[in-house]
């Protein structure tokens, strides 16, 4: 990992799902860079000893906490006012947050779960940070995918998966959506001096899917071979912060390399088409 330096300092990044596992290691090495770090995270019970925990870590006392339910579309967009209203700047953001859910749930605005935590709060976050990003040119977009987003496929006759639902095809589903998304907004934000690059941060052994039927017994199963998280979110902190990345963009990155993606997250229509309907479910425009 990094050891400190200053290289970020006068930064601003936000991190979102910042409490535990990736996200909160994430929070920490850019905090020993010297940024200015606002931890986005659900509950203040979690949320509290995570910032302390990063504050202690950091030796950074320039570590924040906004507390945000990024499954709600209300959630996403107080999270995105209140930060506006505190910080003049935003340098680097990490769309972070993400879970698997064994049985169907249903968002507080009547999505599946999955898809409105997985990929719509990143959609509507990083669409409305969109002015404090360009404003703060060159700034950067990291979005946190998966090797699961392989398997999937956009189904849009039935995105919310009303008809059938298996937990494994809507977090895959979510995730290749995690990639078209960053290919589009790559194509939107040309010129604008902000980059945005998916990445796969690896098996990583977090609280994620525990307890999830199958999935839980097979993260059981696996742990001993899983990443740490600390070493599973070194493309991610790699991506916010080295200067080696300086420029790059639109890009799917496995262990701090470009890779390539599945076929279907470079299919454009599929890309263009995604957008409309998260702009339209979102009430983005």
């Amino acid at each position: 990992m990094h050891k400190s330096d200053n290289s970020l300092t006068g930064k601003v990044c936000l991190v979102t799902g910042a409490n535990s596992g990736l996200g909160k290691v994430t929070a920490s090495e850019l905090a020993k860079m010297g940024a200015t770090v606002v931890m986005a995270a659900r509950s203040q019970e979690r949320g509290e000893p995570a910032l302390a925990d990063v504050r202690q870590s950091s030796g950074n006392s320039n570590v924040h906490l906004v507390l945000a339910d990024l499954s709600s579309l209300t959630g996403t967009r107080q999270l995105a006012e209140q930060f506006k209203a505190e910080y003049g700047r935003l340098d680097i953001l990490v769309n972070n947050a993400g879970a698997i859910f064994k049985d169907r749930q249903l968002s507080a605005d009547g999505y599946e779960m999955t898809f409105a935590l997985n990929h719509l709060s990143y959609f509507l976050l990083t669409n409305l940070l969109l002015d404090q990003l360009k404003a703060s040119a060159p700034a950067r977009i990291v979005n946190v995918s998966s090797g699961a987003h392989v398997g999937g496929t956009i189904n849009f006759d039935d995105l919310m998966m009303a008809k059938k639902y298996r937990s494994f095809a809507a977090y895959s589903q979510s995730k290749l959506a995690n990639v078209l998304f960053t290919y589009e907004l790559v194509r939107r934000l040309e010129g604008s001096g902000v980059t945005a690059n998916a990445l796969h941060p690896g098996g990583v052994a977090t609280g994620f899917g525990s307890g999830e039927g199958m999935m839980g017994w097979l993260f059981k199963l696996l742990r001993p071979f899983l990443l740490t998280p600390e070493k599973g979110a070194e493309t991610q902190i790699y991506l916010a912060s080295s200067p080696e990345v300086e420029g790059i963009t639109g890009k799917y990155f496995d262990k701090k390399k470009p890779v390539q993606s599945s076929k279907e997250s470079y299919d454009t229509a599929v890309a263009q088409r995604l957008w409309q309907v998260s702009d339209q479910l979102t009430g983005l425009s």
